[in-house]
């Protein structure tokens, strides 16, 4: 690392090859710092020909290295050390992720911290996953591998860099599979420091390489002949453009993408038994959080009560600097995202929608990219607020009549990535969490489990990640049939 200035976390070089190398051109990514609107980090900028760098020492390193030959125990020993590596680094990684991403430490700490408990899950997937079984059927017997899949192109967002690129980089290298990482404009910084942790816990060079770049360079990652898989976690719409780039080769991609996840509240809970996990769960990180609970189901006989109370909390919240230790809404991460999502507020006034609370920019912070938490009820399911993504401190109250019309909403969405049910009957909540389709769903609270399958229906994504069924996005499968090594 090179800091050219005291207030800037600067990058010079790539990690390429298992070595920081000079990048092919002097061009640099620069983050401003979403509440000062001042620079505070620096990464050079990747072009195609670092791509191509990189792709050639991870498909090396595959091809001819020891990293997929490795018996997943004694990879799982590098992944313990990168664990190790990454706590060590853990207090910095937040502070950038504060400065660069504007996330408040009440956000910014357990999002960080999630990346350990992905190292350390990843560490452990050898002994939990069976790498070969045998098979027997009617006309022989054989037995099944399951071997790496390759060279994996690893494309992330910025909302938790540190975290999103530990998701997937962790079971990719547990599969015995090498990496090309390309983070998010914003958030690069965090992920250079990642990189030191990783080429700290002393991989094979080329298994792991880092290039931040811009959408036209990562296309040309995801087009690259030699990439076997790519996975991105990202907008729908990018996802549907990388999907048809790998349909060109019949190239391997999983798919985590957007999310209008709903609450359904049923009649028979408390409001203090809902309140306190569900205030935040739309909020939290300005609502930049793919899986926020931002569309809640309520009774209609109800509406008022829980729009009161979330009108109370929302306008109870400090909003302001991250820094600050009482702050509990920080800005948005860019003047782009702050524009758009002021602009779905006059979408849902236009709508007819009812704005009770927020829907502008707090009084005092006309610096940095700030949105108040927002607040719609009277909402019909079919407006824009409630069916597209808006990625801000938005949340729509909608009410129904009966649970199946409750059902019906939640349903009635392009997405299908996380959810949560609410009810004092624990049977009856059972039941509507089997009948929404979603990846992920929570009864009475909300959590994203980064350690179990995690992932979306419909538009909101292809495949899992985490656990073993995370590591299986890795895997091929391969049937050998008639060997002696059969009844083993």
């Amino acid at each position: 690392m090179s800091p050219q200035d005291a207030a800037i976390v600067a990058y010079d070089k790539l990690f390429i090859g298992g070595e920081w190398v000079e990048p092919a051109s002097n061009a640099t990514i620069d983050t401003v710092s979403p509440f000062t609107e001042e620079l505070v980090s620096r990464v050079p900028e990747g072009q195609p020909a670092d791509i191509d760098r990189a792709v050639a020492a991870a498909r090396e390193a595959f091809d001819v290295g020891p990293w997929p030959r490795m018996a997943p125990k004694e990879r799982s020993a590098y992944l313990v050390r990168i664990r190790e590596e990454v706590e060590k680094r853990l207090p910095e990684m937040i502070d950038l992720f504060t400065n660069d991403i504007g996330t408040p430490a009440g956000a910014a700490v357990p999002f960080t911290e999630n990346a350990v408990k992905m190292w350390n899950d990843a560490s452990t997937l050898w002994e939990r996953f069976a790498w070969e079984e045998p098979r027997e059927w009617a006309e022989g017997s054989g037995y099944v591998v399951r071997e790496p899949v390759g060279v994996a192109g690893v494309i992330i967002p910025w909302n938790a860099p540190v975290a999103t690129a530990s998701l997937k980089i962790a079971p990719a290298l547990a599969a015995g599979c090498t990496v090309i990482l390309k983070p998010a404009n914003e958030g690069a910084a965090e992920v250079m420091m990642l990189a030191e942790a990783i080429e700290a816990a002393g991989l094979p060079k080329g298994v792991f390489n880092v290039v931040p770049a811009l959408p036209p360079v990562a296309e040309h990652l995801v087009s690259h002949p030699d990439v076997d898989k790519i996975t991105f976690t990202g907008s729908t719409a990018v996802g549907k453009r990388l999907m048809n780039l790998c349909s060109d080769r019949i190239a391997r991609i999983t798919l985590e993408l957007g999310g209008k996840s709903a609450a359904i509240i049923a009649d028979d809970i408390p409001l203090d038994e809902v309140l306190p996990t569900l205030g935040f769960a739309g909020i939290g990180h300005s609502g930049q959080v793919c899986a926020a609970i931002t569309r809640i189901v309520v009774p209609r006989a109800r509406q008022e009560e829980f729009v009161e109370a979330l009108k109370g909390l929302f306008e109870s919240v400090k909003v302001g600097d991250p820094r600050e230790p009482d702050t509990a809404i920080g800005p948005l991460v860019s003047k782009k995202q702050q524009e758009r999502v002021l602009d779905y507020i006059a979408v849902g006034v236009d709508e007819g929608a009812r704005l009770v609370t927020g829907g502008g920019v707090p009084e005092g912070l006309e610096t940095g990219f700030y949105v108040q938490p927002t607040l719609f009820a009277d909402v019909r399911n079919d407006m824009r607020i409630a069916q597209e993504e808006i990625f801000g401190p938005v949340v729509v109250v909608i009410p129904y009549d009966d649970l199946d019309e409750a059902v019906r909403i939640a349903n009635d969405s392009p997405y299908g990535l996380s959810g949560a049910v609410y009810a004092k009957d624990l049977e009856l909540a059972d039941r509507i969490a089997r009948r929404v389709r979603t990846g992920q769903i929570s009864v009475n609270g909300w959590d994203m489990c980064v350690t179990q399958p995690f992932g979306g229906f419909k538009q909101s994504g292809l495949g899992r990640e985490g656990n073993i069924e995370g590591l299986s996005a890795y895997l091929e499968t391969k049937l050998v049939q008639g060997s002696s090594l059969a009844a083993a």
